[in-house]
């Protein structure tokens, strides 16, 4: 799948909805393609506590859920159609699912690529690996 495809795909699950105490979701939606080639969605949810679930986590969720692990791609859209790179939690949440997705190609705004290895050059848990 072409990052301008996934893009649209991510772009497109975008549902900005308030929740109660000036919680949100839906303003930061993400796709991945699996290493099978499926397509998972999800989005975010921030709320007022300071706990939420990052679009990346909610796709991958959905993943793990299809008895999958192993991401290819991913990319995360924010309600103005600008490109997110993960966040720090969601760059090691990716890696800690399956060892393969330190290969797992990161779309960064221009439709640009870069591999999560690159994002996370020195791994806290490289003896275990």
């Amino acid at each position: 799948m072409t990052n301008k495809e996934l893009y649209k795909i991510a772009y497109n699950h975008i549902n900005h909805i308030d929740l109660k105490q000036f919680g949100t979701a839906g303003h930061v939606a993400c796709a991945l393609e699996s290493k099978e080639g499926n397509i998972f969605t999800g989005i975010c949810i921030d709320l007022p506590c300071s706990i939420g679930l990052c679009a990346e986590q909610s796709a991958i969720a959905e993943m793990i859920k299809n008895n999958e692990t192993v991401i290819n791609k991913i990319i995360a859209v924010y309600e103005d159609g600008s490109i997110l790179p993960p966040c720090g939690r969601c760059r090691e949440f990716i890696s800690q699912i399956d060892n393969k997705n330190i290969e797992t190609i990161i779309v960064l705004p221009e439709l640009e690529e870069v591999l999560l290895k690159d994002l996370l050059p020195e791994s806290w848990d490289y003896k275990w690996n």
